[in-house]
């Protein structure tokens, strides 16, 4: 018998090497985009005591060739999965999804076994049969629950419930006394194998817990839980206490230096900022200055203009030796009246009061 999964396998692969969105291709035939509606059940799965199941009809096992082509709506293909489930997970999850998606018409029957069988054959679990029950119940591909599922499939179980196939991972399960407790369903044709999620288990996640107890530990106390519910010692929990305080103290000296860092940082580029700004402002007023007060300032011109000025101020221009003399016509001499004299001058105009009179006894003379 084929594997179911080979071409869903394949499928991927292509979805991967594809260019579309989210690695789909043409060939797959899945729109980009599905439109928004609410797909999930409102009602847990029912247990396999509460459903009514029609014995008049002969139970008739159908084929993996019949069950791909498709089955009549009232006869879907009837698989079965079975399981712990502790701390159920998303790999329980996708491991019921695939038993769901291996046939076109699937009803998902999931067995989930005991707190007494399991402990007796695997071990201890975390949580009880009515949690691991309700958990199953839950998931949105299981339409069937069966409480206190036997460890070994017998064909009086398998004909009870009508099944046609059995999904579990291809991985021999060896327990109570077998190497693979699924070989007598492998060799009927009934096994349709699924594959495992890697990175997640229970054994994983147990794991995980019981490395980092005291983490866990001192959460736990802090929120609340007393050290005899945590089966914590008195000195432990002492210790836990201790640690709490430390990794407080240790915490707000971390964020003490994170602040200083922050503040030395932001004085650091504001004193970057000023140092560009004053060299920025010296560089603009030393150039101001030798504008004004340098060796070809304006200071110096103003200086120079004010010097010129004031020499031309000082001494006006003289007129130019060349220029032609003229000679001054001489006035009219003043003479007073009733009276040949002429009137008193200085020495310094003798001489013209004596060419004065002298006209002036002419003119008398003609008279």
């Amino acid at each position: 018998m084929e594997p179911p999964t080979s071409s869903r396998l394949n499928s991927r692969k292509r979805r991967k090497d594809g260019s579309g969105p989210n690695g789909a291709t043409e060939l797959d035939g899945i729109p980009p985009k599905m439109s928004r509606r609410s797909l999930g059940l409102r009602e847990p799965a029912p247990f396999s005591d509460e459903v009514e199941i029609d014995y008049s009809k002969p139970y008739i096992r159908v084929t993996y060739e019949e069950a791909m082509r498709g089955t009549p709506l009232d006869r879907p293909v009837r698989v079965y999965a079975d399981g712990i489930f502790d701390l159920f997970h998303s790999g329980h999850a996708r491991a019921l999804m695939q038993a769901k998606n291996l046939f076109p018409n699937t009803y998902l029957i999931v067995g989930v076994c005991s707190d007494e069988l399991t402990h007796n054959f695997k071990g201890f679990t975390v949580m009880n049969e009515n949690e691991r029950y309700d958990a199953v119940q839950h998931c949105r591909y299981v339409d069937e629950v069966v409480r206190n599922a036997p460890w070994t499939l017998t064909p009086e179980f398998l004909a009870e419930h009508r099944i046609d196939f059995v999904a579990h991972d291809d991985i021999p399960y060896s327990s109570a006394g077998s190497d693979d407790v699924y070989k007598h369903i492998k060799e009927a044709g009934m096994f349709a194998p699924t594959q495992r999620t890697e990175g997640i288990s229970t054994s994983d996640i147990i794991t995980r817990i019981v490395r980092d107890y005291d983490v866990y530990a001192r959460r736990n106390l802090q929120r609340g839980y007393t050290a005899k519910e945590l089966n914590v010692s008195f000195i432990n929990e002492k210790k836990y206490h201790l640690q709490e305080r430390v990794d407080k103290v240790k915490k707000r000296v971390k964020d003490v230096e994170e602040k200083s860092k922050e503040f030395v940082q932001k004085v650091e580029e504001k004193s970057i900022d000023l140092i560009q700004k004053w060299e920025e402002k010296s560089r603009e007023f030393i150039g101001n200055f030798l504008e004004m007060f340098g060796p070809e300032g304006a200071l110096k011109h103003m200086l120079k203009e004010g010097k010129g000025r004031m020499l031309q101020a000082i001494s006006p221009k003289q007129s130019p030796s060349s220029s032609p003399t003229h000679d001054r016509s001489p006035s009219p001499s003043f003479r007073w009246p009733f009276s040949t004299k002429t009137p008193p001058s200085s020495p310094a105009n003798r001489s013209r009061n004596q060419s004065a009179v002298t006209y002036d006894i002419s003119e008398d003379e003609e008279d």
